[in-house]
């Protein structure tokens, strides 16, 4: 029985390791078919192909890497050093804008450290992927994650002067419901507002919806329409005065930065050196302002 998991060919994966060659590769993989007196690949003239004991096989080796490397790192660790490899995600526009200098100079402090850092807006389940830990704007609901916070966030209704020249500039929750929304697709289309009459969920009029930060801040500047974006994607905007914000007489909802990581597993000293470098660069009042 197979599965349609292919496997590289000998010669393929020869080329990729130094020192082998094609009949060093097949060799070593006869043997491995020895211990557990299995086959754990279906060979055909085209491809390999992995069977259910090799899918098995192949999954529990690499738990047994993952864990050695961890035993490495752990040992490192008690020696006053930092090793091994370490696994974030995070959004995009975060990422791009603040995280490429914070997580540099991370490194330059811990240079024994992996780093593997993958920026994406939609929703990574950190625990299944294999993630040591996330960055994440907003909640963390997940029961399996444990929560740091990292900084607040506010969040302010922008636009681009020629949007504000040619349609005017709402002063009221009502007129604002009337104005052209560029809004964030992966969340909830709405906007939510505390005054002193309490709280306001607003469903504006969307002329743009896409779901990447960088790109709603972009099509402001352009002059699309209004948009609600996190204060750390458009400081730098609002001094130039290419954006500008607009007062509706009520605070947006703002919202949370966190690092999350997975409750199951012992806290490493990397994740929690890393916990305290995000939290020291970012500052309080956090760097954006």
């Amino acid at each position: 029985m197979t599965r349609p998991h292919s496997a590289p060919k000998f010669s393929a994966t020869a080329n990729r390791v130094n020192g082998l060659d094609k009949l060093a590769v097949s060799e070593r993989v006869a043997e491995l078919e020895r211990l557990p007196g299995a086959s754990l690949m279906q060979r055909t003239t085209r491809k390999l192909t992995l069977t259910v004991e090799g899918e098995l096989f192949l999954e529990r080796g690499r738990r047994i890497l993952g864990e050695a490397a961890e035993a490495r790192a752990e040992i490192a660790e008690r020696r006053g050093s930092l090793s091994g490899p370490l696994r974030v995600a995070g959004p995009i526009g975060f990422g791009t804008l603040h995280l490429g200098r914070i997580l540099s100079e991370f490194l330059k402090a811990h240079p024994g450290i992996e780093l593997t850092v993958d920026l994406d807006d939609r929703f990574i389940d950190v625990a299944a992927d294999g993630y040591d830990a996330v960055i994440r704007h907003g909640p963390v609901e997940d029961s399996r994650l444990i929560a740091k916070p990292l900084a607040s966030s506010r969040r302010l209704l922008v636009a681009a002067p020629s949007y504000l020249g040619e349609h005017g500039t709402p002063s009221s929750l009502r007129e604002l419901g009337d104005a052209c929304a560029i809004l964030y697709s992966n969340r909830a289309a709405d906007w939510r507002f505390r005054s002193r009459e309490g709280e306001t969920i607003l469903r504006p009029r969307a002329c743009l919806r896409v779901n990447n930060g960088i790109m709603m801040r972009e099509a402001a500047i352009a002059g699309l329409g209004i948009a609600l974006l996190p204060t750390f994607f458009i400081d730098a905007e609002l001094a130039s005065g290419s954006l500008r914000v607009v007062d509706v007489g009520a605070e947006a909802e703002g919202a949370q930065l966190f690092v999350a990581y997975p409750r199951n597993r012992s806290t490493s000293a990397k994740v929690t050196a890393l916990l305290a470098h995000l939290k020291h660069a970012i500052g309080s009042p956090p760097l954006w302002g």
